[in-house]
């Protein structure tokens, strides 16, 4: 074995391609077969896109699938505190020495071909699941679709979730560019099911050219509120007196309704009496998923969300308004820390109406992560009449806003999964 640490595995890998995204299917897909895998796994596989609400699907269909007593294999990106969190085996995460044997295997079927860190870790989770006896696979895409590593497996059912401005480098400045990538998991005779309410034109037309039957919220499955639950209605059969999802937020009843239909839609499954009403009932309520409006401490209250996108910083705005009209009296302040490439000053702009006091938070030693100088550049037009304190890292800032809030205040911290990850450990530790 070339290495017997996992420490030492991620090392090695994110060496040796020196592109951290090199977008492509070859590679993978020769290295699949190479290994002696197969794109189907002879299991129904669930393969979950999009801009926003992935890890919200995918953490929902885990939850439902687990509570109807099926044997779920699931695969995110990115981890908030261990490698390990991203290849789960009915909800756990799998074990250090599991990875280094899936490690081993697809580095002794690669021969000379050079894998992306991704691409390696999506190889090993797939070689983890060949072997699972699993009921049900859900893969969650990296980014985009088309191009991602994930791709090279065949789904029985494909999700795509919202769909916004993220990654224009790789997938392109509009929602319509966006969405061909992200439709780019789409197959003949497929049931697709797309839980962004307004999808770009891009979406039906590639799900029309690949044979994809497309089922879209709003038009071919609702969820309208219901007393203090909702319904779904669908092709499959509608469900009346559903619970509101455990998961904070409007929006995530229709991440909840879409995670269902998909569910439903599966092929070789009998829907309605492993899918039924209280099953899914339960599934809803026990999902839990770290980072997403997280509630960390209660006096002052403290919630972490990874927003990181215009999108997400609109959501999350609203969730801030509707605890600020029902549960919260005082102040609110905010750190926030994010990576180069996305669009700070419109993020910032459309959560500055929560805020009533900045901190800045550097991420200088995140890879693309910007410190808290450049950060301050970046946002001080667009935050020119706030009170703004830059602090090296999200745990000083974090620290320092402590000092300030009083027991009625709110803390928000947001912008990326390494400040959501170094949040939740500060607050862990925290005993002020």
């Amino acid at each position: 074995m070339r290495f017997t640490r996992l420490d030492d595995w991620l090392s090695w890998q994110e060496s040796l391609n020196p592109a951290e995204i090199d977008l492509g299917l070859a590679r993978v897909e020769q290295v699949l077969s190479q290994a002696g895998l197969s794109p189907q796994l002879n299991v129904p596989i669930i393969t979950v896109a999009g801009t926003n609400g992935k890890g919200s699907v995918v953490a929902m269909l885990e939850s439902i699938a687990r509570s109807a007593g099926l044997k779920v294999c699931s695969y995110t990106s990115p981890h908030l505190f261990s490698y390990n969190e991203r290849i789960r085996i009915n909800g756990q995460p799998v074990d250090d020495e599991m990875l280094c044997e899936a490690f081993e295997h697809i580095d002794q079927a690669r021969g000379d071909v050079s894998l992306t860190y991704f691409e390696f870790g999506t190889l090993a989770a797939i070689d983890i699941f060949s072997r699972a006896d699993a009921d049900l696979v859900i893969l969650e895409v990296g980014l985009g679709g088309r191009l991602d590593a994930v791709n090279v497996m065949q789904p029985a059912v494909s999700v795509v979730t919202a769909i916004d401005i993220d990654h224009t480098d790789w997938l392109g400045s509009d929602r319509d560019s966006i969405a061909r990538e992200k439709a780019g998991i789409f197959r003949n005779g497929v049931v697709a099911v797309c839980g962004d309410p307004a999808p770009p034109p891009g979406l039906y037309e590639v799900a029309a050219d690949t044979g994809a039957q497309l089922m879209l919220i709003g038009r071919d499955y609702t969820c309208p509120t219901s007393g203090d639950g909702w319904s779904l209605q669908s092709p499959f059969g509608n469900l009346p007196g559903l619970p509101l999802p455990a998961l904070y937020g409007e929006f995530q009843r229709g991440n909840a309704a879409t995670a269902i239909v998909a569910l439903q839609a599966l092929p070789g499954i009998a829907a309605a009496s492993v899918f039924n009403p209280a099953v899914i009932g339960q599934g809803l309520q026990r999902c839990t998923l770290p980072g997403r409006f997280q509630q960390l401490r209660r006096q002052p209250q403290v919630r972490v969300d990874v927003a990181h996108n215009p999108q997400a910083a609109r959501a999350l705005a609203a969730m801030l308004a509707q605890e600020r009209r029902s549960a919260v009296a005082g102040k609110c302040y905010a750190v926030v820390a994010m990576l180069a490439d996305k669009d700070i000053e419109q993020v910032v702009d459309i959560i500055a109406p929560q805020v009533d006091a900045w901190w800045l938070a550097g991420l200088a030693q995140v890879a693309r992560g910007l410190d808290e100088s450049v950060l301050l550049k970046r946002i001080q037009h667009t935050l020119s009449d706030a009170k703004l304190q830059p602090a090296p890292t999200v745990e000083s800032a974090c620290e320092q806003v402590m000092k300030v809030a009083g027991e009625n205040d709110r803390v928000i911290v947001f912008g990326s999964f390494y400040t959501a990850a170094a949040a939740i450990g500060f607050y862990e530790n925290y005993n002020g």
